[in-house]
This record gives structure tokens, C-alpha cells and sequence, in this order.
């Protein structure tokens, strides 16, 4: 893959530039000192992924994030060595389009090695999530019989979100009240490292408690749980949440897919589900699987999505019941949910 680096610091280009040429299979084709440089640079010579830096002179990481999925789209890896003081920053250039985020590795030593490792990795699923060379989803999984309803549980609302998500999150939790009726879980596609940190941003923009699911949460009434770990999140026995090592030839960790298909077989009360903004497909099928099963489901629509992957691969299997605008879903689901308690 060609590989365009936006960052002013002479040593952490120099450390990228040596991982680029160690792993063997990727180009460096340009190298930007600022924001504004990069966005000049993508309209001078597309790279397949973009690695970008945060915190730079004259126009920064979000910014710049900003202009070129406005005007040259292209897969963008956040690349940053100060998550603390950039961490506001970084979930907005996730609202604006920025793929995933990982460290910028160290120049020496194993831990070096390991995050240079992480970065090949998550180089390397970029380019099989492009849209051309995506896998085809695993088949659902089947739904057994027995689970019903329950009056005590929280009615559920699963969200599935990734490049765009934070954003598209945002607008939702800021416009639903205190006192929503529902439990909600989201399986946002990003690094463990910094779930943490975007639990505290979107619990700033959110009248409901957010934080991280632990292993063996009952989700609650007037919560929000987020997905804080590179494994899958899923439901288990009695309707609690855990984590589960994938496969190593999942893209998608944690994966949207295998958290809805997991409400069919193992959630035993009520649920909504909505799959927003996203590159790939990751929970298309479980999607699909829900609504089979009787669930009420939605996608986001093109228009208010930063990528129009994973509502497109929906729409394609006619998994979603509605398919609504970012700004209308706290709406909507204020009335689903009214139907369910």
C-alpha cells in the first residue's frame, strides 16, 4: 500500500519511515510537516492510508482530517505519541472520518517492536477493509429457542458504529434526556488504548452515564456501556456482557457482527438495534440477524454519514426496518422505546 506521513517531528518521521520500509510490503510515497501541507499533498498524489499526527503548526490532525475526507477521501490512521493531550482532538477526527487510532512506536527496545507491530497490523486492515478487497461476512449464527422477555431487564439499545462514529454518537447522546428508558451498548471500532478516553468524551456530551463494559455488566436503564477491549464484546449466559477472544483473521475487533448476533442467542429481554456510519460491512449480517429474529433495527443514511460503508452493506441485505438521518435517531428512539416499556 502506498503510505502518505503527516507529522513535524524529524524523529517520529524517521521511526515511521524505518517501520514502512521493515514490514516489507508498504511504500512511502510522500511525507507532509503540517495539516495544511497534507491536505495539499492528497490532492497532489492519493495515498491508500494516510498516517497522521495530532497536535501540529499552522492547521491540525483534526483539521486536516477534516478537509481531506471532505475533499479527497482516503483511509486516515490516527498516529499519535501523547494520547492525554490530544485526546479531545482524536475522537474529532474520528467524528470527521479518521479510521482508527494506535501509538507512534518507540525508536528502540521491545516495546518499540510491539507498537510498530500494532501499526503494521492495523495498516494492514485498512487496506482489506477497503471496499474492493472486503471479506464477506461470516453467516449468522442461529438463534436458539426458549428466550423470552423479560419485565425486569431494560429494554436494549445496540449500537454498532466506526469511521464517523464519534460524531454520529455524539449527536445522538447530547439530544436523548435524563431518564431515558433504555440500556444502552455500543461497539465502536477503536483501539483499547482509548476507550477510556472516549467514554469520558462522549460522557461530556451526554446526560446518561458512560463508561467502559466490564466483564459480567447487566446493562442498566439510563446507562451507556462502550466496547473497551480489541476483543469481541458479546452477550453471554444470563444476559450479562464479557469479552471473547476472536479469531486471528478477524478485520473488525472488537466486531459489531459478532455483538448482534449475540443479543439473538443469549439477550432474553426486548432491543433496538442501529448500525451507524462505518467503512466495510462489519454488522450488515447481524444486522439482518436481528431483524430475521424480530428486532427493530436502523441504519444511519448516506447523507449524514461520514462513510457509507456499514449502513450501505445493510441496506444491501435489507437488514435495517428504517433508515433515518444522524440528527432524527434520538427522536425515534424515544418513541420505539416507549413501546417497549
Amino acid at each position: 500500500m502506498k503510505i502518505g506521513i503527516v507529522n513535524d517531528t524529524p524523529m517520529m518521521v524517521e521511526v515511521l519511515r524505518r517501520v514502512i520500509a521493515e514490514s516489507g510490503r508498504h511504500e512511502l510515497i510522500w511525507i507532509a510537516r503540517d495539516g495544511e501541507q497534507a491536505v495539499q499533498m492528497c490532492a497532489w498524489q492519493l495515498p491508500d492510508v494516510v498516517l497522521m499526527d495530532l497536535l501540529m503548526p499552522r492547521m491540525d490532525g483534526a483539521e486536516a482530517t477534516r478537509r481531506i475526507m471532505q475533499e479527497t477521501p482516503c483511509p486516515i490512521l490516527i498516529v499519535t505519541s501523547d494520547m492525554d493531550s490530544s485526546a479531545s482532538k482524536l475522537y474529532d477526527a474520528m467524528g470527521y472520518g479518521a479510521l482508527d487510532a494506535t501509538q507512534t512506536p518507540a525508536l528502540v527496545g521491545a516495546a518499540g517492536r510491539r507498537d510498530a507491530a500494532a501499526l503494521i497490523e492495523k495498516i494492514d486492515n485498512l487496506g482489506l477493509l477497503l471496499p474492493e478487497l472486503v471479506a464477506t461476512a461470516a453467516r449468522p449464527l442461529a438463534a436458539p429457542a426458549g428466550l423470552t422477555a423479560t419485565t425486569e431487564l431494560a429494554p436494549l439499545v445496540a449500537v454498532g458504529a466506526s469511521a464517523g462514529g464519534p460524531a454520529a454518537l455524539s449527536t445522538i447522546l447530547r439530544q436523548i434526556p435524563a431518564g431515558f428508558a433504555g440500556a444502552m451498548v455500543i461497539v465502536q471500532h477503536i483501539d483499547a488504548a482509548f476507550a477510556p478516553g472516549m467514554a469520558q468524551w462522549l460522557q461530556q456530551q451526554s446526560l446518561l452515564k458512560v463508561r467502559v463494559a466490564a466483564e459480567g455488566d447487566l446493562p442498566q436503564r439510563g446507562e451507556v456501556l462502550l466496547a473497551g477491549s480489541n476483543q469481541h464484546l458479546v452477550f453471554k449466559e444470563g444476559g450479562r456482557l464479557g469479552y471473547v477472544q476472536g479469531s486471528a483473521s478477524d478485520i473488525y475487533r472488537p466486531s459489531v457482527d459478532a455483538f448482534f448476533h449475540s443479543i439473538v442467542r443469549r439477550w432474553p429481554g426486548r432491543a433496538v438495534a442501529m448500525l451507524l456510519t462505518g467503512m466495510g460491512r462489519d454488522g450488515a449480517v447481524g444486522l439482518k440477524d436481528l431483524r430475521d429474529n424480530g428486532y427493530h433495527t436502523i441504519a444511519q443514511d448516506q447523507k449524514s454519514c461520514a462513510v457509507y460503508g456499514m449502513p450501505k452493506a445493510a441496506a444491501a441485505l435489507d437488514a435495517a426496518q428504517e433508515v433515518l438521518p444522524v440528527t432524527g435517531m434520538a427522536a425515534r428512539l424515544q418513541a420505539i422505546l416507549t413501546g417497549l416499556v
